[in-house]
Parts: C-alpha cells; sequence; structure tokens
C-alpha cells in the first residue's frame, strides 16, 4: 500500500510539472547581435532566468546580424510575421511604432524609474522600448598633450566655447606634431553622422527639422544657426583641422592611440582599449558648448513589443524582468556601454564610483539629447548624413542645406504630415 501511494503521489507530481510546462506559452524574441558571443550569452542568461521565474511564459530567441536587422524587421512586418520581442535602434522606434509595427509596452508603475532618460524609448507620449545601457560620446585627450600647449581641461560645468575649441585646435595645427588635430571619425558613414554631428549642429542651436512640430525642416536645418555650423564644419576640413570623408576606417580606429590625432570624438565603446593603450594619460572630456549649452547624441538599443504580438503582457513582463539591475550591470561589463540606472551603475567594474569610464555616465545624464522622435527620422538621418558629406568636400553651404530641408520637406508632406507624430 505503501508503495502505491509513492506511486501515486510521483505522477501527481509528474502530471503537475508536465502540465506546468505545457501551459508556458511560447514568446519569440528577435535580436540584432548575431555573431557576438558575449551579448548571445547575456541575452539567453535572461531568458534562462525568466522561463525558470514563472510558468505562463516560455522566450525563445533568433538573432540576425545587425546589417541585416532592420530590413528583416521591416521584411517580416510587411508579411505579418513579426516576432513577439523586437529590439530597435532608438531612434528609429517612432518609425516603426508610426508604422504599426509595435505597440506601447505594459509596464508597472515605477518600473523606470531611475533610468537614464536616453535609455527610455518614448512616442506620442507611451513607452514603446527601453534599454538596458546606453551610450554617450566624449571628446578624447591626452592629460599630457593638454599640458604641453598649455589648454584648459574642460569641466561639464565649463566646457569649452567654440571660441577656445578653434584656438585649441589652430594651436595643436601649428604645432606640426600630428597628422590632424581632430579625429571626427568620417569614416564611419552610417548612424555615426546624425548620432555623432547633429548635436553641434543643436549646440549651434539648429536642428534637423523643426520639433515645435515636426511639421518641417524650414529654418531648422537652413536657417541662420545651421548655416553657421555648416561654416563652422566646413572649416574643420579647409584648415586641415581633420580628416574628410576619405578616411580610410582603419585611421579612425587606431590613430588616436598612435598619436595621429591630437583629440578624438568618439564613443565609450571603445575607451576600455584607449585605457588599456594609453592608461592614466587618457582623459574623457565633455563636449564644446557652440552657443546653446553642450550636447551629446542620447538612445541606443531597447527592447519592445511588435503590434501583432498576441501576448503583449508577456513580452511586457520579459522586458520588465530584464531590467533587473544585476543584468544592466551584466550587460555593460560584458560590453561596456553605460548601465541604465545609477543602481546598475554602482555594481559594475568601469562606471560604479571612482571607476575608470564613470565621467560617461555623468556625460550621458547631463548632455544627451534624443535625436529628433519622429518617424520622419529615418529619412532626415539620411539627408543630413549627405548634406554634412558635401559640405565637407567643398559643397556650398547654403545650397547643401537648403536641398537638405526641401527634401526632408517633400519626404513630410509624402507622409501626410506623419500624421501622429507629436
Amino acid at each position: 500500500m505503501k508503495s502505491l501511494r509513492l506511486l501515486t503521489t510521483s505522477l501527481a507530481i509528474a502530471t503537475a510539472m508536465s502540465t506546468a510546462a505545457f501551459a508556458q506559452t511560447e514568446l519569440t524574441m528577435w535580436y540584432h547581435g548575431a555573431g557576438s558571443t558575449v551579448e548571445r550569452d547575456l541575452i539567453n542568461t535572461i531568458i534562462s532566468d525568466f522561463n525558470g521565474s514563472q510558468s505562463d511564459w516560455t522566450v525563445t530567441l533568433q538573432e540576425f546580424p545587425q546589417a541585416a536587422y532592420n530590413d528583416s524587421v521591416v521584411a517580416a512586418a510587411v508579411a505579418g510575421n513579426l516576432p513577439d520581442i523586437i529590439d530597435v535602434d532608438g531612434p528609429v522606434m517612432p518609425n516603426w511604432a508610426w508604422a504599426g509595427y509595435m505597440q506601447p509596452l505594459q509596464l508597472s508603475e515605477g518600473a523606470l524609474d531611475g533610468f537614464l532618460p536616453g535609455a527610455i524609448g518614448k512616442y506620442n507620449g507611451e513607452v514603446y522600448s527601453v534599454g538596458l545601457w546606453d551610450a554617450a560620446i566624449a571628446m578624447y585627450a591626452r592629460r599630457s598633450t593638454l599640458e604641453k600647449f598649455d589648454i584648459r581641461i574642460p569641466t561639464l560645468d565649463e566646457p569649452w566655447t567654440r571660441e577656445e575649441f578653434d584656438e585649441i585646435l589652430a594651436t595643436l595645427k601649428e604645432s606640426g606634431e600630428f597628422e590632424y588635430p581632430l579625429n571626427l571619425g568620417m569614416a564611419d558613414q552610417g548612424e555615426w553622422y546624425p548620432y555623432a554631428f547633429g548635436p553641434f549642429l543643436w549646440s549651434f542651436g539648429g536642428d534637423m527639422v523643426d520639433r515645435s512640430s515636426y511639421q518641417t525642416a524650414e529654418g531648422a536645418l537652413n536657417g541662420d544657426a545651421a548655416i553657421e555650423f555648416g561654416e563652422w564644419w566646413q572649416s574643420l576640413f579647409t584648415n586641415e583641422y581633420a580628416p574628410g570623408t576619405s578616411q580610410d576606417m582603419a585611421d579612425h580606429e587606431t590613430g588616436f592611440i598612435d598619436g595621429d590625432y591630437a583629440l578624438q570624438w568618439n564613443g565609450n565603446w571603445v575607451a576600455v582599449n584607449t585605457l588599456n593603450a594609453l592608461g592614466d594619460d587618457v582623459l574623457f572630456l565633455p563636449a564644446p558648448d557652440f552657443g546653446t549649452g553642450p550636447k551629446i547624441g542620447g538612445a541606443s538599443w531597447q527592447f519592445g513589443v511588435s503590434a501583432t504580438s498576441e501576448h503583449p503582457e508577456g513580452a511586457s513582463a520579459f522586458i520588465e524582468f530584464a531590467l533587473q539591475p544585476e543584468y544592466l550591470a551584466a550587460f555593460s561589463d560584458g560590453i561596456g556601454l553605460i548601465p541604465a540606472t545609477a543602481e546598475a551603475a554602482a555594481m559594475t567594474e568601469n562606471y560604479k564610483e571612482g571607476g575608470p569610464l564613470e565621467v560617461f555616465y555623468g556625460l550621458s545624464e547631463a548632455q544627451a539629447t534624443l535625436r529628433p522622435v519622429t518617424p520622419g527620422y529615418v529619412f532626415q538621418a539620411l539627408e543630413f548624413r549627405k548634406a554634412l558629406s558635401d559640405i565637407a568636400n567643398g559643397a556650398d553651404v547654403v545650397d547643401a542645406l537648403d536641398a537638405a530641408t526641401d527634401a526632408i520637406n517633400d519626404d513630410i508632406a509624402r507622409n501626410n504630415n506623419y500624421a501622429t507624430a507629436q
């Protein structure tokens, strides 16, 4: 009889476990990081932990190369084959939300308390995406170089002014010690241009589009402030302060470390390698102030829920689960980007108080500015990139900015003013 009771109990437990497993609804997830074993391991850890933490949902992952990811999402949206969970580059999210690819997240109240603004993707007043990290740009310099040429070390409270920065570039050029005073990264001709150089335009007082309505670029991209920016931008190349669009990618990647460039405008994702090469001599400095305050780009890759998901509550539950500080810290330690909260930053090697990259958290918190939060940004970024390339190559500044403005306005009109944009 005792054996029978044990058998009955064992069968009951097995049946319960089988029923629980069967009850888990599958949620599909796409991620852009194929090829990165570090990212794969981190994502799979979160998925495994989530799947084991509850009995309602089980997430399965499919990875894509970053270069093909956006096209894959668009094609799947057209075909009606989107997964439940997607990741999206922050500035692209408004376009996907407007196009009907995404829906607002269902997060608990307070779930995003303490998050860096750039890690929260809002559109039309609702949160559509959230990132486990953000990225920031700084002006890289050698302390020894600044001291040698009696150049002031700027701070967040007292950044270099435009006049000061121009004088610094002239001094470094006249020294003859460098191939160029400044590496802007002109070899990287993708999203880098609007992300890295848009903040210069914003600091001058211009923009890619009028953000009061997002209905026109007139006056924003071709007004007095934008023209002043364009003339300054062109001077960087006519004065040979920075290499132009023909820059070799290898020179961009190693030129500052090799001493070919005195200064470098670059992101925190290369900071660890630079620190390993140059040690305590390297400084990560705030953006210059060109008139309306120093600015850098904000928003990186974020997680969201597709509009066609039949289980948005489960997909949102996974995303909220992934926002735990230990996961934010693990991603930061793994791929070097800025953890999305101060609590997570304190758990990391690089961004904790006194850490070698702590300065980037402060830069992101104080200077990060989102690229235009509009579905039209995807097109505006292309026109901005073309205009900056043309100006760098000697095109008339006013003509290049007017052409970009007209193209952006035509795109807005073709798309019925992106009717839901705010």
